[in-house]
């Protein structure tokens, strides 16, 4: 919504997300003119329906003194329920890079006899655009710092070496994943006596981020066959690289991308060799929703994450593939994620998706904010 102001709200622990808030009076979901309500008094209300109301004002008034209060109460003297973030990259900053606004409205076409950058989103105004630290040592402590104020705990994927820095700024809130295409080059592979023990020695509880789709390969490729074996027999989660990708240019910056190659059904015979192993599929194998929800359906091990897809596409388009998600019946399949790359205030602008969701009930909010991944990972057994 253009044009709308906005307010803070007092919402499930949240009371710094903004929500649009519209000046017309609504009742029974119809707009109210002044006209309407001259229109009435000139025709008379009986006294009986003016005290109704009239309560009811009351009643209303009460509850936003109530709410008032609460936020106040709650304004910085209380933890804000926990989110898992499952979805982060170990990256420093990059000074230069502009401003990003979320949900682009469209992705261009472009020519292959000019210059073809290599983003096909469409420009736009936003405000607040997410800026880019100009120093990159300020990322790490502003990301940080998000993380503490809206209570994270963040999944943190990329090589050995990265990783083990965040987890050394932020042991209580990092858990630390890699992955066997983690490597020196595009290609080419660690090898799977070197990852061992980075799993059973060396902190490591997640398999990820797997991006064989760059690779134009399918993830039941069995030249990569061992490495599931191994997530499968250390009882590892693995993430997989399926569906969205190359932000609409992906034939100009990543030649070797396939679209087809991330077809959630392509998990099937991997899923069928590897009975046990715990898969999500990143991005929620975002467009290929039918294919997902079969996949879904026949594999009760599989999860989503909703990263990336959160924030790069025209938000009615990102709401609209997590209902269908949700409606069909696998809401608690469904984890938040970010796809946190060089943007610290990519968190809030994710999380207000989810927590302004009309579509999701407050239950369900909590499941994909945290439960879900909670119980995915298994990092204790109480609920939040």
């Amino acid at each position: 919504m253009t044009g709308v102001p906005k307010k803070r709200v007092c919402f499930l622990g949240w009371n710094e997300l903004t929500v649009p808030v519209t000046l017309s009076r609504q009742t029974h979901g119809r707009q109210v003119t002044d006209a309407d309500a001259s229109g009435r008094a000139a025709r008379g209300l009986t006294v009986r329906a003016t005290m109704a109301r009239m309560q009811k004002t009351i009643v209303f008034l009460l509850f936003l003194a109530g709410v008032s209060l609460a936020c106040a109460q709650n304004d910085g003297s209380k933890t804000p329920p926990p989110v898992i973030d499952i979805h982060v990259h170990a990256m420093d900053g990059f000074p230069g890079v502009p401003p990003l606004c979320p949900w682009p409205p469209q992705f261009l076409a472009s020519d292959p006899k000019s210059k073809e950058a290599p983003f096909g989103w469409s420009q736009q105004d936003c405000s607040p655009a997410l800026d880019v630290p100009k120093n990159p040592a300020d990322y790490m402590k502003e990301l940080l710092a998000e993380w503490e104020k809206y209570n994270v705990t963040a999944v943190v994927m990329g090589d050995p070496k990265s990783v083990q820095k965040w987890k050394d700024a932020a042991p209580s809130r990092v858990i630390m994943g890699t992955s066997f295409d983690n490597g020196p080059a595009p290609g080419k592979y660690v090898p799977v006596d070197q990852l061992r023990p980075l799993f059973t020695t060396g902190g490591f509880k997640i398999m990820g981020e797997i991006g064989l789709q760059y690779q134009g390969m399918s993830p039941s490729d069995m030249s990569v066959d061992q490495y599931f074996a191994l997530a499968e027999e250390l009882d590892i989660p693995v993430g997989i690289h399926m569906g969205t990708g190359g932000s609409g240019r992906a034939n100009v910056a990543m030649p070797k991308f396939r679209g087809s190659m991330g077809n959630p059904l392509l998990l099937e015979e991997l899923l069928a060799r590897h009975p046990k192993l715990r898969i999500w599929i990143m991005h929620a194998g975002y467009p290929m929703i039918d294919n997902l929800l079969t996949l879904l359906q026949a594999n009760s091990h599989v999860y989503v994450d909703v990263a990336g897809l959160i924030w790069s596409y025209p938000i009615k388009e990102v709401n609209t593939y997590i209902q269908r998600i949700v409606e069909a019946g696998f809401e608690e399949r469904v984890m938040f994620g970010t796809d946190q790359m060089i943007w610290p205030k990519l968190m809030a602008t994710s999380i207000s998706v989810i927590q302004n969701a009309d579509y999701l009930t407050p239950e369900q909010k909590r499941d994909i904010l945290y439960n879900n991944a909670a119980r995915f990972l298994r990092l204790d057994k109480e609920m939040k």
